[in-house]
């Protein structure tokens, strides 16, 4: 691991201390912050294959999406569930969201990554949430999130102003690839861990981090990048990603059976 200079420690330490002494509103926040939550779901998923986006396709009577903004919004912690849509979006008013509640908030920000989508999210809330108030993002496309997930993300950051992220340690052995094809390497797992959503940052960070760095893949990649070291909160793998269409015979089934572990 690269060990981080003193002079460039006191650098990331006066970056901080500049994001939040700038702003007049954070001196009314250092006692307690909001929670938000913000999900991006502007984008086609194109690997599911079919005519309509991913998260509009049926999942246990549902839209894929409603299962996720459905536990956010039932979180007593969190104040408001921004879901971040394509501008062109005409799927979302034909389905139902009300008995989601009034946390639910539908921006039409959408951008044509999942960072522009985030970041014009950010944007948009400026005047809604304080700057040290956290976002928890959280994919779109994860519909199996639970609210013991997001209550342990909570809880396992805390305060940290580096933020975390669920995620769960690699148990596959891996393997890299060379050019041909062939195996080049086997990768040690023993450090690794497979990122998950939400991932939590204090608005003021990750608006930054992300009007910095705007080809990342997640949001932590983008706070990394600024220098901070998000924690690594255990998740479990029921919070995975539909990515391909046997994905959804799986989350069917976990949604259809969670009530089965209490």
């Amino acid at each position: 691991m690269r060990m981080l200079t003193p002079r460039k420690s006191i650098a990331i330490f006066s970056l901080r201390v500049a994001l939040v002494d700038s702003n007049p509103y954070n001196h009314a926040m250092t006692a307690s912050s909001a929670y938000f939550a913000l999900v991006p779901a502007a984008g086609s998923g194109a690997r599911m294959g079919g005519e309509r986006p991913k998260q509009y396709l049926p999942l246990a009577g549902q839209p894929l999406l409603f299962h996720a903004l459905a536990t956010l919004c039932s979180v007593p912690r969190i104040t408001r569930v921004f879901v971040i849509l394509a501008p062109d979006d005409i799927e979302w008013s034909r389905h139902d969201w009300s008995s989601l509640g009034p946390k639910l908030a539908p921006l039409f920000y959408g951008g044509a990554t999942r960072a522009e989508s985030v970041r014009n999210g950010l944007r948009a809330t400026a005047a809604q949430v304080q700057p040290r108030d956290w976002m928890l993002v959280h994919d779109a496309a994860r519909p199996c999130l639970a609210p013991w997930h997001v209550d342990a993300l909570i809880d396992g950051v805390g305060d940290d102003d580096d933020g975390g992220i669920l995620a769960v340690p690699v148990t596959d052995t891996l393997k890299r690839a060379d050019e041909s094809g062939k195996i080049g390497a086997t990768v040690a797992r023993e450090t690794l861990w497979q990122a998950q959503t939400p991932q939590m940052f204090r608005h003021v960070y990750l608006r930054r981090a992300l009007e910095n760095h705007a080809s990342v893949t997640d949001e932590a990649s983008a706070m990394e990048a600024l220098g901070f070291h998000p924690k690594l909160v255990a998740g479990d793998p029921t919070n995975f990603k539909v990515t391909y269409p046997v994905d959804l015979l799986l989350a069917g089934w976990i949604l259809q059976h969670r009530g089965d572990e209490t």
